[in-house]
C-alpha cells in the first residue's frame, strides 16, 4: 500500500494509529487489539512479556495505567509510548506461547521477568494462582530459580517458592476475586480454607451447608485431580454439603451470572433450613394437640345429635 492511499485512510478515520506501522482497521477496538498492536510494534519475533503476559495467562490483575512489556530477542527497538521493550539474548521454544492468537511467553519465562517488577507479596500471590491452576508443573516451579539463575527477580522468587507451603489465608488470585465478587454483590461472607473430614473448601457457608470450590479442570487440570475433585464432591453431597465449582472465567468473566448462581443456592438453602425449622417433630408434637381438639369435639357433636334423633 502507497504512503497516499494509507494517508487517505488514516484520514477517513478507516485505519486508526496506534503505533508506528500498526494500524486498528475501522474505529472499533476489539478485545486485546492493545497487546497485539504492542507485539506487532516489536517485529515478527516480539512477545508479549513480564507482568503484560501475567495478565494474558490470567493471573495477574492490570491496574491502570500500566505499559505494555515486549521481549524482542537480540533486536534493539526504539522505545514507544506505552510500550516498554527488552532485549534478551534469546527465547527458547519452551519459552512461547500463544493466547488469544496474541505471541507472549510461557508462564514460566513470564512469572521469572515479572519478578523483578513486582514485590514479594504480588509474586506470592502469582505463584499461587499459577500452582493453583497447574499452568506451571511443580516441579518445574521449584527449579526455576536454577534454570534462571541470575535473572533480576530471582532472589524475590527463591524466597516466595522457600514459602510455598506457607499459604496465604485466601490462597489464589482467583479465590480472592471471588471474595471480592461475593462482597460487591450483597452475599453474606463465607469461610476460607475450611477443613471438613478429609477435606479443605476453599469457601464455605457452614449455616447454609454451600461450599464453593475453585477449579480450572477445563483447560489445565489433570485427568487424576478431576476424578479426585468428583470423589470429593460426591463425599461432601453424602454429607448434604452442595458444591457449587468455579472458574477463573466465570468468577472475572461472568461475575453477574456467578453471583446470581450463588446468591440463588444461599437463598434456596436458607429458606429449606426455615422450613426444616417450622415443620421439625418437636413443632409438630406441640401443634397437634390443637389440631386434634377441633376433630374430637366433632365427633363427641355427631354422636350426641344421633342420640337424640333415636330418642
Amino acid at each position: 500500500m502507497s504512503s497516499s492511499a494509507l494517508g487517505r485512510r488514516v484520514d477517513s478515520g478507516r485505519f486508526v494509529p496506534l503505533h508506528r506501522g500498526v494500524y486498528l482497521i475501522s474505529a472499533v477496538d476489539p478485545g486485546r487489539a492493545q497487546e497485539m498492536a504492542a507485539v506487532l510494534s516489536g517485529g515478527p519475533s516480539a512477545l508479549l512479556s513480564h507482568t503484560s503476559a501475567l495478565v494474558l495467562w490470567e493471573v495477574l490483575r492490570a491496574e491502570p495505567p500500566m505499559p505494555f512489556h515486549v521481549t524482542v530477542p537480540g533486536r534493539s527497538r526504539v522505545g514507544r509510548t506505552g510500550i516498554t521493550f527488552h532485549r534478551p539474548e534469546g527465547v527458547e521454544s519452551d519459552e512461547r506461547g500463544v493466547v488469544e492468537g496474541i505471541p507472549v511467553t510461557s508462564p514460566a519465562r513470564s512469572l521469572v521477568d515479572a519478578a523483578g517488577l513486582l514485590g514479594r507479596r504480588e509474586v506470592a500471590q502469582v505463584v499461587a494462582a499459577v500452582e493453583r491452576r497447574g499452568l506451571i508443573p511443580r516441579e518445574e516451579l521449584a527449579g526455576l530459580p536454577r534454570r534462571y539463575a541470575g535473572h533480576r527477580g530471582i532472589p524475590v522468587l527463591r524466597h516466595v517458592l522457600k514459602g510455598v507451603g506457607d499459604r496465604p489465608f485466601t490462597r489464589s488470585e482467583a479465590e480472592r476475586r471471588c471474595l471480592q465478587l461475593i462482597r460487591s454483590a450483597g452475599l453474606p461472607r463465607p469461610e476460607t480454607n475450611v477443613t471438613v473430614g478429609p477435606y479443605e473448601l476453599d469457601l464455605f457457608w457452614p449455616g447454609e451447608n454451600i461450599a464453593i470450590e475453585i477449579d480450572g479442570w477445563a483447560h489445565h487440570s489433570s485427568r487424576g485431580r478431576f476424578e479426585g475433585d468428583r470423589r470429593k464432591d460426591s463425599w461432601l453431597k453424602a454429607r448434604g454439603i452442595e458444591v457449587i465449582r468455579l472458574s477463573w472465567r466465570q468468577i472475572t468473566r461472568r461475575s453477574t451470572e456467578t453471583a446470581v448462581q450463588v446468591g440463588q443456592a444461599l437463598a434456596l438453602a436458607q429458606s429449606s433450613r426455615a422450613q426444616s425449622a417450622q415443620y421439625s417433630p418437636a413443632q409438630s408434637a406441640q401443634y397437634s394437640p390443637a389440631h386434634s381438639r377441633p376433630c374430637a369435639r366433632a365427633r363427641d357433636r355427631g354422636r350426641a345429635d344421633a342420640g337424640k334423633r333415636q330418642r
